[in-house]
This record gives structure tokens, C-alpha cells and sequence, in this order.
């Protein structure tokens, strides 16, 4: 957790511990995507979208290995629920005393920095939504860490948080912006690039 202890305004984390069973024995998170590994494109576009600090929470060493410099690599047990690596990222924003948490996935590598800079600048807690699912990246102010934090289970992560969300908390995704990469096929989508 190093280059993380230091108070914060708005910590940005990358999920990134997944066991990509879809995917094959290959590691999804570190397969070439647009000529890097899957997991920088993801870090890159938050690194971008101005936290005062960064970290990933990760299951895997090669992952942690890839994170573009500047992300502090926070692990987790290798084959977790998906809640595991969410509440993980709203502990830490909780000792780093972050007033605001915002996460994003590392498997959706097509997240546009300005959408991610409009969603660390809103108001309340918020969240994206494509074709009628709300979803991650996610923004979270303290005030509701608790309630988050308390609402995850299993592989569903931040659904029942997300549920109870304005819409006029949620910043829309066109499905491009949305996709994420569960199998090799998606890798070589014709916009995979």
C-alpha cells in the first residue's frame, strides 16, 4: 500500500482481481489490447481522470507487474467474489481518508477519460448506465461507504448500491464505452483497438 498512506481528497481504484474463467487458463487482464495489456488500457483512462491518488486491487503478481507507474498494487486472495475486491477498494478510502472513491474495472478498456473526469466531479455518489443496466466506473463520497460496503455480495459487487442511485446520478455509456472483455473473441472485436 505504499505511495497511498497519505490523506486524499479523491482515490481512484482499478478492480483488477478477477479469475477470468470465461476467458480461458490465460489471464484476461494481461492479454495484448490495442498493443498493451488489457489492464493499462483501464489504468491509463483513470490515471487520466485527475485522482489524487492511485491504486488496484489484484489478485495475480503479472497484474500488479503491468499497473502503468503510479498505482499501488493492494492484493486479495486469488478466485474471490467480485465483492471481495469492492469492498477491499472502500476500506481503503477508508484509511487513506479519501472523500471520495472512484472505481473502475480493468476489463473495460474503452471508458473515455473526459466521461471519467465528469463522474469524479459529481456531486453525490454516481455511476454509468448502458442499455438500461447501471454499472461501473462508479464514484462513491464517504457518506456511503458504509451502505456499499454493506450491500456487496457474491459476484455482484456494486448492483444493489447502484439500485437505489438517482438517475440523475447516472452518466450514460454508449455500448462500446460499456464493453468488457470476458473471452479471447472479445479481444478481437472489429473495436478492439
Amino acid at each position: 500500500m505504499a505511495g497511498i498512506a497519505e490523506k486524499t481528497d479523491c482515490l481512484g481504484v482499478l478492480l483488477a482481481a478477477g479469475a477470468s474463467r470465461r476467458f480461458g487458463p490465460d489471464d484476461k487482464l494481461l492479454a495484448s489490447y490495442g498493443g498493451a495489456p488489457l489492464v493499462v488500457r483501464a489504468a491509463r483512462a483513470l490515471g487520466a481522470a485527475g485522482c489524487d491518488r492511485l491504486a488496484a486491487i489484484v489478485s495475480s503478481p503479472g497484474v500488479a507487474a503491468a499497473l502503468p507507474e503510479g498505482f499501488a498494487g493492494v492484493f486479495v486472495e486469488p478466485d474471490q467474489p467480485m465483492a471481495v475486491s469492492f469492498r477491499r477498494a472502500i476500506d481503503l478510502a477508508r484509511e487513506t481518508g479519501a472523500a471520495r472513491l472512484l472505481i473502475c474495472l480493468g476489463d473495460m478498456p474503452n471508458l473515455p477519460v473526459d466521461l471519467l473526469r465528469r463522474l469524479r466531479g459529481m456531486d453525490g455518489s454516481a455511476a454509468c448506465l448502458a442499455e438500461g443496466v447501471r454499472m461501473p466506473p462508479m464514484l462513491l463520497l464517504a457518506r456511503d461507504y458504509a451502505a456499499a460496503r454493506e450491500g456487496a455480495e457474491g459476484d455482484r459487487g456494486a448492483r444493489r448500491f447502484l439500485a437505489t442511485l438517482p438517475e440523475s446520478a447516472l452518466l450514460a455509456l454508449t455500448p462500446e464505452q460499456a464493453r468488457d472483455i470476458d473471452r479471447p473473441a472479445d479481444i478481437d472485436a472489429p473495436d478492439a483497438g
